[in-house]
């Protein structure tokens, strides 16, 4: 019953968040990131209690990463809301043409309505989302994991407290307490009320989702992201790009996965890769010829390739050329973030026409793959799919557009 009345409340809210102007939406948004400020400690203590019950049930290093909540973390997500502030309001705005018979056409942007969320262990998602989801128009349900809930709960409770004081309307943000699978089943089967689900979180969840929901699904795919290493790429810049992107976080999306390194170059660079993932704490698991260089990494088998780790584990492949390198990422990578190291301009181009994913970079980190860095304030999701929305999903692709016609009493003949 929790979820069903409170996406109720919520498509009912939908209506007036939908007719706030820009301004109206940018001081809730400032009200929201100083209220996060200013109730730091609640909010850290709120976590502890998410982190501490991570810790009794064993859970892994890069999970508790993705739990943990802190006074620098709160600061960005606070400065990733008054970014999402600065971004020009697409409500409203029109694309107009006029027909021979004088009817004027105007192609208007406006929001999706109600969208609810169902993500597992990453607090700062409920941030993200609700600011995005404001600055767009729209309403919005969150429905976090059980890991997650005491963190999720104090965010929300701080944000909307303040948001409401200066023009929210109190419903257009709704918080999911049941953590059950009931409550995603529940939030799943109701078409007509919500208008689009997103699911983030690992590939059970959003096999889950995009199998069973009734509602529709932007879907949030998994990142086995790749670097490929070309014949003729800068070393230094390789492996300084490789360690950034397994190493700096990697228990998120973007995170580097796989290496694939030419074969011209793989007895010299082979090597030197597996020292400095190691020297970061990295496992190596390789293909047969990495193993022939380096014989003491970890056999890769055929399920590595498919892998999503989230973790610190990485796994090296020895191809033939650039051809085989594309080819492998298109069969076993997520369509996520892939890369190429080269100093060849054409094979930079041709990487980037052939490699099928939503975020394909030369010469840098798969790192970048987010919506803040992408200049967005944040993100709703990383999407893999190839309809409405690809990539980082930020304010514009939270908006769909209906047609006003203007006419001066005009019949069809």
């Amino acid at each position: 019953m929790e979820v069903r009345e409170k996406a109720l409340k919520a498509k009912s809210a939908a209506h007036d968040i939908g007719l706030l102007g820009q301004n109206e939406k940018n001081k809730i948004l400032h009200a929201i990131a100083n209220a996060l400020l200013e109730n730091t400690d609640s909010i850290i203590e709120a976590n502890k209690i998410d982190l501490e019950n991570a810790e009794k049930t064993g859970m892994k290093r890069s999970f508790i990463d993705r739990l943990t909540l802190n006074e620098k973390r709160i600061k960005g997500i606070a400065d990733g809301i008054e970014d999402i502030a600065k971004l020009d309001d697409p409500i409203g705005k029109a694309e107009m043409f006029k027909r021979p018979n004088g009817l004027i056409i105007a192609k208007t942007v406006v929001p999706l309505g109600v969208i609810g969320i169902i993500f597992e262990s990453r607090p700062n998602v409920s941030m993200d989302v609700m600011a995005l989801c404001i600055k767009s128009g729209n309403a919005c349900i969150l429905r976090g994991g059980s890991a997650a809930i005491n963190s999720v709960i104090a965010l929300v409770d701080t944000a909307k407290k303040a948001a409401v004081k200066v023009g929210l309307p109190e419903d257009a943000v709704q918080v999911i307490e049941d953590t059950s699978r009931d409550s995603a089943k529940e939030m799943m089967s109701l078409s007509g009320i919500i208008d689009v689900l997103i699911p983030r979180g690992g590939k059970g969840l959003i096999d889950t989702v995009v199998k069973e929901s009734k509602v529709p699904v932007i879907e949030t795919g998994i990142g086995n992201c790749h670097t490929y290493v070309d014949y003729n790429a800068n070393e230094k810049m390789a492996l300084d790009i490789i360690v950034n992107a397994k190493v700096s976080r990697p228990s998120v999306c973007n995170a580097l996965e796989k290496v694939l390194v030419h074969k011209d170059i793989a007895n010299e660079f082979v090597p030197k890769c597996v020292k400095a993932l190691r020297d970061n704490g990295v496992e190596v698991r390789g293909c047969e010829k990495v193993k022939a260089i380096v014989p003491d990494v970890i056999e890769a088998t055929e399920e590595d390739w498919y892998e999503e780790y989230l973790s610190y584990i990485a796994a090296i492949k020895v191809v033939d050329d650039l051809e085989h390198a594309i080819k492998h990422i298109n069969k076993y990578g997520s369509a996520h973030s892939d890369a190429i190291i080269t100093e060849n301009y054409e094979n930079s181009q041709r990487f980037l026409a052939e490699v099928d994913s939503a975020v394909v970079y030369v010469n840098a980190s798969t790192r970048f793959t987010d919506g803040y860095e992408f200049g967005f304030g944040g993100e709703i999701g990383i999407s893999t799919q190839k309809l409405h929305a690809r990539g980082p999903m930020g304010v514009k692709e939270l908006t769909t557009v209906k047609y006003n016609i203007y006419g001066n009493g005009q019949i069809r003949v």
